[in-house]
């Protein structure tokens, strides 16, 4: 981006000359509601959108709906207008600046005062001016007007002169909304399957291990049939504890491979195959790994980040501070009994400790009972299951980071 030349550094081929400098209320009108009481809302009718409604759209979460009457939507646009496709709705209380484009011409209405509404009465491409509010022009734009120590709030006289550069020219407009469409399209699509894989292994780790009272699983393979043992974890496994290595001790030339704690809350799953950290730090006083090895982080400021287990398929991994290290015994499979933690983290949850910073330590975890398998393929055969699924997520999410990454140099190219 250029603002002195008012050009964008990366153009569509055929495009050229500066774009043009205006303000948002020179190409919209910018404007509100009708005011809508509380105790007029319904639970059906014509969607009614709030604040909270945008946000939750924006980050592609769900929100809990609500909605107007057809004869109140009917009476409210009679007096404001009606909201049409490529119309805007910006927040303009609290998380403010997030846009939603009208891409439909379905009937719906939304609150005053919070939500900013600008009418595309000129025909500007409406993905363009949806994505220019993502833009860092205008976030930059935003922070410059944000009153710290105070509520934020974006007015429409503030939307008014907001500032835009924009190509005159509605091919080039269309060309750069089209793009950013298809990305966000992509990017859309696999969250959406990230999200339903996501779903699906929650669903199973739920199911493929017993539940309470039960001896055997919700779901299980065929040819597998006898009863599952239950086990105290100080039965099964030896119990270690990391020491020493701390963040100090990373180096990018290290000749050892590490794993500190925080590691298991940023950088793996439940399966660790490649160790991503390396340190020179080594003495025979530190902890290091044996191949199947199950670790439990010992401290965390919340107790669903605390209960979770990661098995490491490498030896000789030097393992840092409050990991607690469980070593299965005999035909146990390190990755299977950290599927089958995780699939029993409430049993985990109930023996943390702390109030600021929770504690789960190896005391305490050699008393938690887990069903074990007798035959070691069964354990194969859902850990096999669990990798796999494992697999696919992380494809999705390199594809997701590889699409944000690219739509947010795009945004820093291709607006002025």
């Amino acid at each position: 981006m250029s603002a002195e030349n008012k050009v964008p550094a990366i153009r569509f081929k055929r495009f050229s000359g500066e774009w043009a400098s205006s303000e948002l209320g020179k190409l919209l009108d910018i404007t509100s509601a009708a005011r809508v009481h509380k105790n007029e809302w319904t639970d059906a009718g014509v969607p009614f959108f709030r604040t909270s409604d945008v946000v939750s759209i924006y980050k592609g979460q769900e929100n809990k709906k609500a909605y107007i009457s057809l004869e109140l939507y009917k009476e409210l646009s009679a007096r404001s207008g009606i909201v049409k496709k490529d119309d805007l709705l910006i927040t303009g209380g609290g998380s403010i600046g997030i846009p939603y484009l009208i891409t439909t011409v379905d009937p719906m209405y939304f609150k005053d005062a919070d939500l900013l509404w600008l009418k595309n009465t000129t025909g500007t491409n409406g993905y363009l001016l949806f994505t220019f509010f993502s833009s860092p022009p205008f976030r930059k734009y935003i922070n410059s007007i944000t009153h710290i120590g105070t509520i934020s709030h974006y007015t429409i006289e503030q939307a008014k002169t907001t500032p835009i550069y924009i190509s005159e020219e509605s091919e080039e407009q269309t060309k750069i909304g089209n793009y950013f469409q298809q990305l966000d399209t992509l990017i859309a699509q696999h969250q959406q399957k990230h999200d339903k894989l996501l779903n699906i292994k929650k669903s199973l780790l739920e199911k493929m291990f017993p539940k309470q009272s039960a001896t055997v699983p919700e779901i299980r393979f065929k040819g597998f049939s006898e009863e599952w043992e239950e086990k105290e974890l100080g039965d099964i496994c030896d119990f270690f504890r990391g020491k020493h290595l701390s963040w100090s001790d990373i180096q990018s030339d290290g000749k050892y491979e590490c794993v500190l704690y925080g590691h298991l809350y940023t950088d793996y799953g439940m399966v660790i195959k490649n160790v991503n950290y390396l340190t020179n730090t080594n003495s025979n006083n530190l902890i290091r790994s044996c191949s199947g090895d199950v670790l439990i982080p010992s401290s965390d400021t919340t107790p669903t980040g605390l209960a979770r287990a990661t098995s490491i398929e490498k030896n000789e991994v030097i393992l840092g501070g409050d990991i607690n290290i469980l070593r299965p015994k005999g035909f146990l499979v390190g990755s299977f009994l950290s599927y089958n933690i995780n699939g029993n983290r409430q049993k985990l949850i109930k023996l943390i400790k702390g109030t600021t910073v929770k504690h789960l330590v190896n005391s305490d975890l050699q008393s938690v009972e887990l069903f074990i398998p007798k035959e070691i393929d069964e354990q194969k055969k859902i850990t096999v299951m669990f990798e796999h699924l494992d697999t696919l997520l992380n494809q999705h999410q390199t594809q997701l980071k590889k699409l944000n990454n690219i739509k947010q140099a795009c945004l820093e190219k291709m607006f002025v």
